[in-house]
C-alpha cells in the first residue's frame, strides 16, 4: 500500500484562527475561492509541516509571523499547530513508529518560543520529518510543491539541479540525507577516537610518574620498616644495659 496524505487539521497558522480540517480524497482535490481567502496559507501549512524552515518562502519575515496575528474583530493567537495525517506508512516511519499504518504528523509554534514536532504524540527532530518526506518523494520543498514560477523555474534549472529533482521523484533523497548523517556521526567517532588516543598517551606520561612515584614509595615503606625494627632493637640493647648497670650498682 502507497502512503498518502488523508486529512489536514490547521489551527491558528496565518489566518486560520480558528481549526480547520481538509480531507484530502482520493483523486484530484481542489481548493477554490475569492482572492485573499487563504487558499494559499493551506498550501503554506502543508509546507510548514512537512518541514519548512525558512519563513520567507512562507511569506513571513520570521516564524512568529505565521502565527494568526488577530484582527480588529479577533485577538491574536499564541500557538500555531498544523497535523498532517498520512495512511499506509508501515515500514517508513523511523523507530519505535515503524510498524504504524497511520502517522499524523504534527508541528506546534508558539510565539517567541520557536517549534517542535511530534509523530502520533511522540516527538521527533526536524531532520527526521524531512527524511521522512524524502523517503515519500515529497517535501516542503520538493518538486512535488509546484508554486507560482516553479515551472519556469524547472525548465530553467541547471543539470544538476535537474539531477535533485530527479532523486527527488525517485525518493532517494532521503537516503543521501541518512548517508550524510552518518558520515557526519563517523567523523565525530572519528574525531572522539583521536581525543581518546591523546588522552591515553597523556595518561601512560602519568602512569610512568606514577610508576616510579609508587616504586620510591614501596622501598621508603621498607627503609622505614627496617629503621623501626633497628630504632626498637636499639631501645631494647640500651634498656637492658641500663638495667644491668642498676642491678650492679645495687650490688
Amino acid at each position: 500500500m502507497t502512503a498518502r496524505f488523508v486529512r489536514l487539521r490547521i489551527a491558528g497558522f496565518k489566518s486560520f484562527a480558528d481549526p480547520v480540517s481538509v480531507d484530502i480524497l482520493p483523486g484530484l482535490t481542489g481548493i477554490v475561492g475569492p482572492n485573499g481567502c487563504g487558499k494559499s496559507n493551506v498550501v503554506e501549512a502543508l509546507r510548514w509541516a512537512m518541514g519548512e524552515s525558512s519563513a520567507r518562502s512562507l511569506r513571513g519575515g520570521e516564524m512568529d509571523d505565521l502565527i494568526f496575528a488577530g484582527t480588529a474583530a479577533r485577538a491574536a493567537r499564541n500557538l500555531a499547530e498544523v497535523t498532517l495525517t498520512l495512511e499506509g506508512t508501515t515500514g517508513i516511519a523511523p523507530p519505535p513508529l515503524h510498524d504504524q499504518d497511520e502517522l499524523q504528523i504534527s508541528r506546534r509554534a508558539e510565539r517567541s518560543a520557536g517549534s517542535d514536532y511530534r509523530v502520533n504524540s511522540k516527538p521527533i527532530r526536524a531532520r527526521d520529518v524531512q527524511t521522512l518526506f524524502a523517503d515519500l518523494a515529497s517535501g516542503a520543498r520538493s518538486s512535488a510543491m509546484v508554486s507560482q514560477g516553479r515551472v519556469s523555474a524547472l525548465v530553467n534549472a541547471r543539470p544538476e539541479e535537474r539531477r535533485s529533482i530527479l532523486e527527488e521523484a525517485a525518493g532517494i533523497t532521503g537516503l543521501h540525507a541518512r548517508r550524510h548523517e552518518a558520515e557526519l556521526k563517523l567523523r565525530a567517532t572519528e574525531a572522539n577516537l583521536a581525543r581518546a588516543e591523546d588522552l591515553r598517551v597523556q595518561l601512560e606520561g602519568h602512569l610512568d610518574n606514577l610508576r616510579g612515584q609508587s616504586q620510591q614509595a614501596r622501598r621508603y615503606r621498607e627503609l622505614s620498616s627496617g629503621l623501626r625494627e633497628a630504632e626498637i632493637s636499639l631501645l631494647a640493647l640500651l634498656h637492658a644495659r641500663a638495667r644491668l648497670a642498676v642491678e650492679r650498682a645495687g650490688q
